[in-house]
């Protein structure tokens, strides 16, 4: 009999204890507001982190180096535009011989891709060309 009630007490506090895990937890709308504005100024304020950029090359009849790429906008909620990128022209041997700087028009959406064109005389030993993003100007829509 003695472990019988003790078996109940056991039992009835074990029970006690597991109840509260199934009150399902409520959606805070505030908390959700507040991490989306927080993600959204983090994207506003470092354009060169969430657009990705990819080149290549060649030159045109006259002897210009076009510059042909694509930026890819892997922010979530903001849309950059007048995007500042730095060209830099390598030799054959990695030698960096000249950079440039250029602001390219486009609005690129989240999630988006969008395409480039630029046309520049390279200086004479210019074997490649690489881009780097340095700023934009990012809108929270």
């Amino acid at each position: 009999m003695p472990k019988l009630i003790i078996l109940f007490f056991v039992s009835a506090v074990l029970f006690a204890c597991n109840q509260n895990t199934s009150i399902e937890k409520k959606f805070d709308e505030d908390n959700y507001e507040t991490t989306k504005e927080t993600l959204a100024e983090k994207e506003k304020k470092n354009p060169a982190r969430f657009l990705q950029v990819e080149n290549r090359e060649r030159k045109n009849i006259i002897g210009q180096t076009v510059v042909i790429g694509h930026f890819t906008n892997t922010a979530t909620v903001c849309t950059y535009k007048d995007v500042q990128i730095k060209l830099s022209f390598f030799s054959k041997t990695g030698t960096q011989v000249d950079e440039g700087m250029e602001t390219i028009y486009e609005t690129i959406a989240p999630g988006k891709r969008v395409k480039f064109k630029t046309k520049y005389f390279a200086p004479k030993g210019t074997d490649s060309v690489s881009i780097k993003v340095i700023d934009a100007i990012g809108e929270i829509k």
